[in-house]
């Protein structure tokens, strides 16, 4: 049985995207990462995930068909975690604020 969702949302979506490897697949997970026009930014991390990255889409449904259909299933993908942006305090994604607005 197909269940068709209906498009609600068509508000950008930034997310951060850890994902689980298997250690052996490291290399190839990237390469794969990397040929994904959603996946802005692709690391090689230490600690508890393998890789870290942020992956931008137009809606939350799209973002979800390249989490499940793309991310999840790159050969050594085992899982990941993602978190969505609320919003940017710092960085690149940040609109350029001078210091004495920040402060009204």
């Amino acid at each position: 049985m197909s269940v068709e969702i209906e498009s609600r949302n068509t508000k950008p979506v930034t997310a951060i995207v850890d994902i689980f490897v298997d250690t052996t697949k490291v290399e190839e997970v990237v390469r794969g990462l990397c040929l994904l026009d959603a996946v802005e930014e692709a690391y090689e991390v230490t600690g508890e995930f393998d890789i870290a990255t942020v992956v931008s889409s137009k809606s939350i449904e799209e973002f979800r068909d390249t989490l499940k259909n793309k991310i999840m299933k790159i050969p050594g993908v085992k899982s990941v975690v993602s978190s969505i942006v609320l919003s940017a305090a710092k960085g690149p994604r940040v609109e350029t604020v001078s210091p004495e607005s920040r402060n009204q």
